[in-house]
């Protein structure tokens, strides 16, 4: 069976950074995404507009031309994609890792197709397959999603957004001008501080002028099939409801990540272990690259400030490997 020098897991921004990194470096390598190439990008919303102008969502100084100075997800479909395939990255799509064991140095990759050997491995797959749950009665009623896609299936429909972050505010926005009746419920006091800043003040004003009803300090209490139950501050009410978009945020895989023995913060912060020189986790030879090394702090890495995870991991296993020589 092939060792590979390095196997990559998550086919995101990230993940082809550093596979473009282990390509410069000489070294043979496996990009192994579970899905389509970034995949996390293709589930966004398909409006969605990055927070990031487009220089900083380039990798390895390839230039990214959007036609605004921040690009929409269609645009970074195409820069990804066109960067995978003019490299020729060695990248396989469309297939989950189940398990990773290290035994006598060296990492056992198994997926649901393959199984591979290597040296070193990478985690770069993001944070975006595992919703943050209500744990209500009713959550998993069909009306319900933790995903936001496309407005118009939402037109004259009653719909509940749940969340006060930018996903949450894109998605009443963009629901209320296809003609939806929607209703915010948001746990705190205010529109998220993080929200676009070009988006917040018409989310306000959206609210002020009581286009999109809006509950703050409050939470569900049940989902039901043509109602949703909320605690308010004046008590618990009922509201009509045809659609609910609990967009709430998204965790990492810490299952996945502990299965590995890659170990995590005690604290509800859940971060894991790693050197910020290198990106090295507590097992020797396995790193962690993107946003999955914010655990819940999910707002914290973005593509912008991680890509550069790619370069330490590489110079940090090339410098292994003329060590060894030596």
């Amino acid at each position: 069976m092939k060792i590979w020098d390095v196997v990559i897991v998550g086919g995101g921004p990230i993940g082809i950074a550093c596979g473009l990194e282990a390509k410069k470096k000489g070294l043979s390598y496996v990009i192994i995404e579970k899905g389509c190439i970034v995949n996390s990008l293709y589930n966004y919303p398909l409006n969605m507009q990055f927070f990031s102008s487009s220089e900083k969502l380039e990798i390895d100084e390839i230039p990214f031309i959007s036609i605004e100075a921040k690009p929409k997800r269609n645009e970074a479909l195409e820069y990804y994609r066109r960067i995978v395939t003019s490299n020729h990255l060695n990248i396989t799509l469309f297939e989950k890792v189940n398990s990773i064991k290290k035994m006598d140095g060296l990492f056992h990759i198994v997926s649901d197709k393959n199984t591979y050997s290597s040296t070193n491995v990478i985690i770069a797959t993001g944070f975006y397959d595992i919703p943050n749950r209500m744990n209500v009665p009713g959550e998993d009623l069909k009306k319900v999603s933790h995903y936001y896609r496309d407005p118009h299936f939402y037109s004259s429909q009653k719909v509940a957004v749940i969340g006060a972050s930018n996903s949450a505010i894109d998605a009443a926005l963009e629901c209320y001008r296809k003609g939806a009746e929607v209703s915010l419920i948001i746990r705190g006091p205010e529109v998220g501080q993080r929200v676009k800043y070009w988006v917040r003040p018409d989310i306000i004003n959206r609210i002020e002028e009581g286009s999109i009803k809006v509950h703050y300090n409050s939470t569900v209490k049940e989902i039901k099939e043509d109602e949703i139950i909320l605690n308010t501050p004046s008590g618990t009410i009922a509201l009509e409801n045809d659609y609910v978009l609990a967009l709430t945020g998204y965790r990492p895989n810490f299952a996945f990540l502990e299965k590995i023995g890659i170990q995590l913060s005690d604290d509800e912060k859940r971060l894991p272990h790693y050197d910020p020189e290198t990106m090295e986790t507590n097992i020797d030879n396995l790193y962690l690259a993107g946003v999955i090394c914010g655990g819940m702090e999910t707002h914290k890495w973005f593509i912008e400030n991680s890509r550069i995870h790619a370069n330490m991991i590489m110079d940090h296993i090339v410098s292994k490997v003329k060590m060894g020589s030596a």
